[in-house]
This record gives structure tokens, sequence and C-alpha cells, in this order.
């Protein structure tokens, strides 16, 4: 019966209870005018019958090692195995109990056993250290060392009889040696008890970082986002372009999929993957271009990644997790063998930061243990200055001692010609304690923590800020930056996308009009371009509140034309439904290259028909016909070209509205295609319609970006918009105004700007256009990396300039990388622009960036303001103590006074 209601649900998204199965199964049977888009009867049942197989099935038909073995193969050694062992991916899916159709059955039963056999998707993080760990490390400090020793043998003196002490003071003189004592084990209690809420602090934003990692799985037929963590092997994974892929995976189905598999190789070229090309998918590499489809098969310490990190972390293999192979168990044969790359190999091969790059656990030892391996610049100026002070405390404590040592002995053995008794040893040790409190006190070792601790508080400030700041140096650059480099699509506007002008039939409207005007076969067209042509995890859900906007799932341009669908009351899940991806000839996925998608599917007459939605320039350059209002293909020459763009893309372009041509064209059965050569397939397109698409500015924007002219920080805007919707937007936010002369360029021109007669960037024609330029329009990710890096190595300005780049794509890592800071999209982005960003948006929204501002800016008060309070406490301390032992021989502040004085001061640090 639950069988059943998985198989409805998904099929024809009627969510019924269980009483009510057998009426739903029925209808749904009988309906054959809703029926007839989405499945036959015989295929529905086949398919209930397969899923029902699986769930009655409990025997897993194949074994860890098994799959460890397999995913260590590589193209045609894999491909062979898969063939010699299982018979196809699909046999190999039905021994692991899951469908590639609906997926595993996802209930609670299921998922346990799966992790009992295979594992779960977790590599188990550094053990944090204990607090006696902690102390103990505290304690190795030099300098309470010293004062230990010290305190120790001040003690020791203070029961050897003296000829001077008489009454109660030769009781009471052991007192300042145990309240020495008593004063280092509580600075050792503070010093511990600070490292483990900075670690606390730690590992609390890198579980947020972990629970951000999401990925796209099939259960029970229904395509749904879990944390990564809860991956189970056989699960159906959605892999598209920017994931960072979070298991082991053979492909069941791929369209133009390109991996960097340099976390593992240590090649940077891009590799094809695809069932009959390389049909393994390996954890912690990034999809550098195209979709498909994987079955996990290797989770956790099993993953290639895994069995890297557990040799780096000496973790032991667990139940479903065993990490050594078994002696008797070999390689098929000598040539497997010879393929195969073990986890060591691979450890040698890979770069060191290998194991910060695996999306499971994603744990950086250092981090876990409460400790950076990077020194931010504030850290790294301070603790400059905490050396400073510490040499010139250590002077003025030598100094001291032998001052008070030398008029000892000259006032005791020289003026008053007292012979040495063993008590005057009591007085040495006074003076060299005194010595050792002073460096205490003079030594700011509180310096370092106030940072680290002011960027901890900072931080967690910032997360309900919606900035998840990823390296705690962000957070202080942040303060100091003078530019900002901006998307335009969901961080200046809403990412709210929708259709509001469109040219259909080569008439221009400025509302949709309503459907039964538009000609039955250009609309089927049109829908069928739409749902066809997207990824098929972009879809619109029903609104989270009555009377409001449909929610939209994925890429946000895709939901804006599934919209129209809607709008010309065609349903494109149906359509979805009637052309599976695995019916796909071929797709040529979006990349900031080609600024289009394209996908191939047989035509039920014969032949191919390809449908491409992109660019309304690009595309259009590549159309030579166009249907008019009755569905007619006419010609379409450049002369109409430029018309159209000046009669419909320019006033489209010009209210703010992001343009987009989608187009289509037939290929007869007896044309010779190579499918490599997309140039020779996409084109010869006959034009279908242009919509302009609404994507309103942020209401908070404007405010926000005046706030930061006011403070001194530029904004720019980078965007692979038309120049005019650019520019439209620009003018909206703030960005320019109507009395400004900042430059507004295309990609084109500003590269022919900054380029010499040998068409190298050059820095100087660099500085002479990004000091004005405030829009760069139809740019590429490299046009955003050249601006980014030439306005970080200009020396125009006195002070450096601090750059700050937003970034969501793959493409954009390199921007995200080579700026002061980076920040990621947390709702748009992908995986690899996360990996690479400084902070994440977890709204997409701008003024969250001019929050992260303020508190940068913050950062660098709360330092100052104590910086004045250490330093005032330590050279009064100091000041006394010399003047004192240079004047009257002794120090007007004991030893015991000035250790609580640093203790006070090291407890109540992270209250300040």
């Amino acid at each position: 019966m639950k069988a059943i209601t998985v198989s409805i649900t998904c099929r024809a998204n009627i969510h019924v209870g269980l009483p009510q199965v057998n009426m739903a199964f029925m209808d749904l049977i009988n309906s054959e005018e809703e029926y007839r888009h989405s499945r036959d009867v015989s295929d529905w049942r086949t398919s209930y019958r397969n899923m029902t197989d699986e769930v009655d099935d409990g025997n897993f038909r194949v074994t860890v090692q098994e799959l460890r073995q397999l995913m260590e193969l590589r193209k045609t050694n894999a491909i062979n195995e898969i063939k010699a062992k299982y018979g196809d991916t699909l046999q190999l899916c039905q021994r692991l109990l899951t469908s590639p159709t609906n997926g595993i059955r996802g209930f609670k039963d299921d998922l346990d056993r799966r992790i009992d056999v295979f594992g779960s998707n977790i590599i188990p993080p550094k053990p944090p250290k204990t607090f006696l760990q902690l102390m103990w490390e505290a304690s190795q400090d030099t300098v309470l060392i010293m004062l230990i020793i010290a305190a120790v043998v001040s003690l020791a003196l203070s029961f050897i009889p003296s000829e001077e002490s008489h009454g109660g003071s030769e009781a009471a003189q052991w007192i300042e040696g145990m309240a020495i004592f008593l004063a280092v084990f509580i600075v050792i209690i503070v010093t511990a008890f600070n490292d483990w809420t900075k670690e606390k602090q730690f590992r609390g934003l890198q579980e947020k970082l972990e629970s951000e990692h999401r990925m796209s799985v099939i259960r029970s037929g229904e395509v749904m986002e879990i944390p990564v963590s809860e991956i189970v092997c056989g699960d159906i994974c959605m892999v598209k372009y920017g994931d960072l892929l979070p298991a082991d995976g053979i492909i069941i189905q791929s369209n133009d999929l390109k991996l960097d598999e340099s976390s593992l190789t240590g090649e940077s070229d891009a590799v094809k993957k695809g069932v009959d090309i390389d049909p393994t998918l390996l954890s912690g590499t990034h999809v550098l271009e195209g979709s498909g489809k994987m079955v996990a098969t290797a989770v956790g310490l099993n993953s290639q990644t895994g069995q890297i990190f557990s040799l780096l972390l000496d973790i032991k293999g667990q139940k479903g997790q065993k990490l050594e192979v078994e002696a008797d168990e070999e390689p098929v044969n000598s040539e497997e063998a010879a393929n195969k790359t073990t986890p060591v190999d691979e450890e040698a091969q890979a770069n060191p930061s290998v194991p910060n790059n695996h999306q499971v656990a994603h744990v950086d030892p250092e981090l876990n243990s409460g400790e950076s391996q990077e020194k931010s610049v504030l850290q790294g100026k301070l603790t400059k200055l905490a050396y400073l002070i510490a040499y010139g405390g250590g002077s003025v404590a030598v100094l001291t001692t032998i001052i008070l040592i030398v008029r000892f002995c000259i006032e005791n053995y020289g003026v008053q010609n007292n012979s040495f008794v063993v008590s005057d040893l009591s007085n040495f040790v006074d003076f060299f304690i005194i010595g050792i409190t002073v460096i205490v006190v003079a030594v700011p070792e509180g310096l370092p923590l106030a940072v680290t601790l002011s960027l901890a508080y900072s931080v967690k400030r910032m997360l309900k800020d919606n900035n998840l700041v990823r390296h705690l140096h962000a957070c202080e650059t942040m303060g100091n930056a003078t530019a900002i480099c901006s998307d335009k699509t969901g961080t200046l506007t809403m990412n709210r996308m929708t259709v509001v002008e469109i040219m259909v039939g080569n008439e221009y409207h400025k509302s949709v009009p309503e459907h039964e005007t538009i000609n039955h076969g250009l609309k089927e067209l049109i829908t069928d371009g739409i749902a066809i042509n997207s990824s098929y995890s972009s879809q619109l859900l029903p609104a989270d509140m009555p009377g409001g906007f449909p929610r939209q799932i994925g890429n946000k341009t895709e939901c804006a034309l599934l919209g129209l669908c809607l709008q010309l009351k065609e349903e494109y899940q149906m359509i979805r439904d009637r052309w599976p991806v695995e019916k796909y000839q071929v797709v040529y996925t979006f990349n900031s290259t080609r600024k289009s998608m394209s996908t191939v599917i047989p035509h039920p007459n014969g032949g191919f028909r390809l449908y491409t939605k992109g660019a309304s320039e690009i595309v259009m350059k590549k159309c030579t016909s166009i249907l008019d209002k009755d569905g007619n293909a006419k010609l379409f020459n450049l002369e109409d070209k430029e018309n159209m763009v000046k009669d419909v893309i320019m006033p489209m372009a010009s209210n703010g509205l992001r343009t987009l041509c989608l187009a289509y064209r037939d290929i007869p059965a007896e044309e010779e295609i190579d499918w490599e050569e997309e140039n020779n397939v996409v084109c010869n397109l006959t034009c279908l319609i242009i919509v302009g698409i609404e994507d309103p500015v942020r209401t908070e924007v404007p405010d926000a970006i005046v706030q930061c002219q006011r403070a001194g920080v530029t904004v720019r805007m980078v965007t692979g918009d038309n120049v005019n919707t650019a520019r439209s937007i620009a003018t909206k936010c703030g960005i320019l105004t109507p009395e400004s002369d900042f430059l507004v360029m295309e990609g084109k021109e500003f590269n022919r700007r900054i380029r010499d007669k040998t068409g190298k960037i050059s820095q100087a024609l660099l500085d002479k256009v990004w000091p004005n330029l405030r829009v760069l329009a139809r740019s590429s990710p490299t046009d955003k990396h050249t601006l980014v890096k030439g306005i970080i190595d200009s020396k125009l300005s006195v002070h450096q300039e601090v750059v700050a780049v937003t970034g969501d794509g793959t493409n954009d890592a390199p921007a995200l990388k080579k700026a002061d800071v980076g920040f990621a999209m947390g709702i748009a982005g992908t995986d690899v622009a996360k990996e690479a960003s400084d902070i994440i948006l977890t709204d997409d929204n701008f003024t969250s960036i001019v929050k992260a501002v303020m508190w940068g800016r913050n950062v660098y008060d709360s330092i100052a303001k104590f910086l004045q309070f250490q330093l005032t406490v330590n050279l009064s301390a100091i000041t006394v103590t010399f003047v004192g032992a240079c004047t009257v021989s002794d120090s007007p502040l004991r030893a015991i006074q000035m250790l609580w004085v640093t203790l006070i001061m090291d407890a109540f640090l992270r209250w300040l």
C-alpha cells in the first residue's frame, strides 16, 4: 500500500492517504485524458512492480569492498568492470535496491539499513581537546613556568628560620608563595576556558557551514534537497553545473558533463564524463559543465576522498566502513590492477588541502582545534606590537631586577658590612619574582586573543545579519573595504523573475497576451521549448501563503519562463513527463562562453528537433527565419534583426528588463550530424519569441548604496546582462546618477581599452578605466577577474584598494579567490563559488554586504579600545615598578598584586 501511495504521488502529483489509495489508483488508470501525457498504464504498472520488488527484497547483492574497488577504476576499465560484474548500471542499481527513476524508498528503516551496511556520509571530525588538555597547554607558557619555579623557591625559603623573623611574620611568609601558586592556577583556568570557548565557536561555525551544503536526490520518485551528510549508498543524486560532489558514484545519465578532478589527481584539465566514456564520479570534485544523474556507490570513509581523509586523521574503520583491503582480495586482472589508484597514491598526488575540499566533513583539523592556520592582517600587526611591548617590558624587567640586586648588595654587604646568610636568598628570590612579574604584566599575551574573540563575536552577530563567515580574516578586512564589485541578479535585485513583455508572432506586446490569441502550433513550440530546454530541477511550487507568489525553485530565469507556460495555460510538468532526460539526444548546457542552452530531442516524424534559449543578441544572430502570428516561417535577414534590436530589445532593456530569445530548428533524418561540432548544430534557427523578464530592484538597495558612498566605498556593477538593462538597473540603484560622468561599458569595449598593441593587459591602461567605471555589462568571469586584479594591483591610490566581490557561478571562483573578500550567494550560488568565497550571503542581498562592512569596522573599534585599556595598565605598572626599584629599593606593587591585575585583564577580556 505504501508503494502505491508513493508512486501515485510522484506521477500524478496527487497526495492521498492510505484509505483513498484504491480509489485514486482506479481514477488514475481510468482517466485516459489525464494520464496520456505522463505514462501509459503498462509502463506505470512496470514501474510500480519494480518498486515493489525493491521494497520486498531486503538483501543487497553487492558489498562495500566491491564498490570500493569499482570506484578505484577509471574510464574503460570501469566500464569493463561494470559490464563484467553487473551487466550495466541498471543492474548495479538493482543490486543496490534502488531505481534510476524513483530512487530509494527513503523511509527510516531503509535509510538505517543502508547506513548499517554501507556507512554514513560523515567523516568523524578530529576529537576536541579536553579541558584538562587545554589547561596543560596553557601551563606550558615559559613565563608561567618561571613563576611556578619562583613560587616553589619562595615557599621553600619561607620555612627556613631567619634571625630577623619573629612573631607572626614568620608564619605569614608562606602566604606570598601560595598566593602566586593560586594566581598562576587561576590564570591557567581562565586561559583554558577562553581557548575552550573559542574552539566551541569555531566548531559551531563549521557545523553551520556543513549544514548549508545540500544535494538534490530522488527518493520515492520525488526530487528533494537534503544535507549531504544524509546521502546514503544507493541514492540517485542529481548532478548539475557548479556542484561539489558529496559522494562517489556511477553515472546513470549525463548531458555534456565535465568535471574538475584536480583535487584528487592534480590535473587541472576538465575531464569529460559519461556512461560510455568515464562513468565514475568522485567525491570532492567539481562539476564544471553539464548535468546528469548518478547512483551513490561509496559514502563517508569509503569514498575516495574519505579514504585520504582517514589516512590523514588516522581514523579507524567502522562498521560498514571497513578501510583495510583484505589480503586475499585481488583485482580482477593485471590490467585493472595497473590502472587502479589507491588512496595512498592519490594522497601523494593530491594537493595537501584536499581534505578541506571534501564537502562531507569539510573539516579543517586546525580549525576544529580552535586554531586558524591563516593569520589575518590585523592579527599580524598586533602580534608585532605585542613583541615590541614584550621586548621593552623584558628589558625593563631585567634592568629592575639588576638594580634591586645591586642596591641590596651595596647597602647590605658594602655599607652595613653584613655577612651573607641563607635568609638573604629570600630577598634575591623576591627580586627575581618582581622581575618575572614585570614581564608577566608587560607581555600583552591577551592582544592576539582579543582579536580572535572580537572576530568570533562579530562572526556570530554577522550570521544573524545573513553573513556566514568562512574565514575570520574576511570580517576585519571588510572594515577596510574601498570597493565592492557586485552582481546584479539576486544581489541588487529581488531575483523573482517574471515575463512582463514579449515578442511573439513577430509582434511586440507590452504584456503577455491571452493564450487564445496565439496560434496553437506556435504556442506548442514555445511551451515545449521552455519545458524541455531547461533544467528539470527548476520548477514552480505553490505559494507558502494564500494569495502569495508561487515559490521558484532552481534557476530563476527558467522559473520565469515556466511561469510563462502557466500563463499560456500549459502544464510544463506534463511535457517533461513525455520527454524524460533519458530520451535526449544531446544537451549543450549554459555556460559563460555560450550564454545559451540548447537541447536536441528525437522528432516524432523522424530526425531531430533542437530548442535553444539564451541572450537575445547571441541567439538572434543564429536565426535565419522567424515565425509570424499564424505560425509560418518567414525570412529573418540582417535588416530585420537590426529592426528587432531597435524596436524590441532596446526598449525592453531600457525598462530594466532582461531579454531572452527562444528559437528552434528541425534537423532532417538524412542529414549527417556531428554532435561534437556545436556550431554546426546550433545554427539556421527559427526565432520563436523574445521575452522581457522583470527582476525588480530590492527596495532597500538604494539606501544601502548611499550608505556605502558616504562611507567611502565605491560600488560597481558587473553583470552579464545587456548594457541598456544594466544602465537602467544601476540608475535605479543609485550607482549611476543623471549628473555623473561615470563609465558604462560592455566587456568587449573594456578589453579593447585595457590591452596594448600586443593584446596583453596593461596596468597603465587599466588605471585609466577603472576609477570612473561603474557598470560593466555583457562581461565574462574573466573580465570580472581582470577588473578585480587591476584594482588591487593599482598604485593610483595612496593606500592600496581593498576590493570585495560577489559571485554565484563556478567561473566566478577565480575572481572570488583574487578579491580581498569574496562573497558567494547562499541561495543562487554554486558549491564551487561557495568554496572559493570568504563569506556566504545567506539571503543573496546587497544590504548584507553593507552590514559586513559595519561589523568589520566594529572590530577595529573594539581592538582600539582594548589597546587603550591594555597599554594603560601595562605602562603604569612597569613605570611604577621601575621607579620604585630605582628610588626606594623596592617595588610599590608586590608581585602578587601585579599578578592579580594581569589575571583580571585576561579574565574579563572576553566581556570587554
